[in-house]
């Protein structure tokens, strides 16, 4: 296992300073910080905001390792093609410009315009509280934007938003990192996810071919695609081209229109063999838990179980290494 692979832990976005300290005490040296409070802003990101909040991160003996996500209404006439697309983009690759002058390398985005959906939870071993999703559940009348939004203009979206900002990305040193729709298939609320297949992320790679165009390679999204040979599938086929910025490491049961969540081991996923096969490609980067349970006083940001998670993933890296 390459030295430079390792594990690193999400923070919410109000982390403060004992999330920080509470990464260092689990042996994390690097963080992922997701639409931080601490940056002010309405329409893009400042230069010196992005710097402080690296500099309040590196104070603590930890590294940055990539910023996941704008906060939604910096993009949201983009990711659907509106019309006011342009100076929202225009805000946009000035975030770029501003978060690689900061000295930050990964800004990680989706181009899924509603939220994250699941259609209820469950109790997991011992009780703990996991997510799940049904397709038959859903309220298939429901447009969420108003209007149905399909893939053709989806596609024709992201072509519009990525032609522009790999250019800059490229030019400030980063690399932006693409996360995959949750839950896969099948458009919801009349907006189509073109980002549910292993044919639509190759699809995106070839439109501005570039070191800047990555993933952020979310195991349990690729699992709820297609199970573990799917997950196994896209690490080998983009992780030699160095299309995998970081890797998002959480387990499911289940498939497709139904699933649910799990603790890290417990599910579906050939936990062993996908880091293995990380391994295998030569993965440089780093692994964070996902999606974590809630365990008994847990609270919001589940703490108890990212411990579990993080400690899990470091032990399991460490037989591979020692192995």
């Amino acid at each position: 296992m390459p030295e430079a692979i390792r594990v690193a832990i999400g923070l919410p976005g109000n982390a403060d300073d004992d999330h920080l300290r509470f990464a260092k005490q689990l042996g994390c040296d690097g963080v992922v910080l997701a639409t931080p409070a601490r940056l002010p802003g309405t329409t893009h990101w400042e230069y010196d905001d992005l710097a402080r909040l690296r500099e309040w991160v590196e104070s603590f003996g930890l590294r940055v390792e990539s910023i996941q996500n704008t906060p939604h209404s910096f993009w949201d006439k983009v990711r659907l093609g509106l019309p006011g697309r342009e100076a929202q983009l225009e805000n946009y690759l000035t975030t770029i410009r501003n978060v690689g002058r900061a000295g930050i390398p990964i800004l990680a985005y989706n181009f899924r315009p509603d939220p994250l959906y699941r259609t209820g939870t469950r109790p997991a071993r011992g009780g703990a509280s996991v997510t799940t999703f049904d397709r038959d559940l859903i309220d298939t009348t429901k447009l969420t934007h108003g209007r149905v939004f399909d893939a053709d203009h989806m596609w024709e979206a992201y072509t519009y938003f990525i032609c522009a900002a790999i250019p800059v990305a490229e030019e400030a040193g980063i690399r932006l990192a693409l996360h995959p729709d949750d839950p896969p298939g099948a458009p919801i609320g009349g907006v189509a996810r073109i980002f549910s297949s292993f044919e639509g992320f190759e699809r995106a790679s070839h439109i501005v071919e570039s070191p800047a165009w990555t993933l952020l390679f979310c195991v349990g999204c690729w699992c709820e695609i297609g199970g573990t040979a799917n997950v196994l599938r896209g690490i080998r086929h983009f992780g030699p081209r160095g299309q995998i910025a970081y890797v998002h490491f959480r387990d499911v049961v289940g498939q497709g229109d139904r699933f649910s969540e799990c603790f890290i081991g417990d599910g579906d996923l050939d936990v062993t063999g996908v880091l293995r096969a990380l391994r295998d490609i030569n993965y440089d980067g780093c692994l964070i838990d996902d999606h974590a349970p809630h365990m008994v006083g847990d609270g919001e940001w589940a703490h108890r179980s990212r411990a579990y998670q993080t400690g899990y993933l470091q032990g399991l890296l460490r037989a591979l290494r020692d192995g």
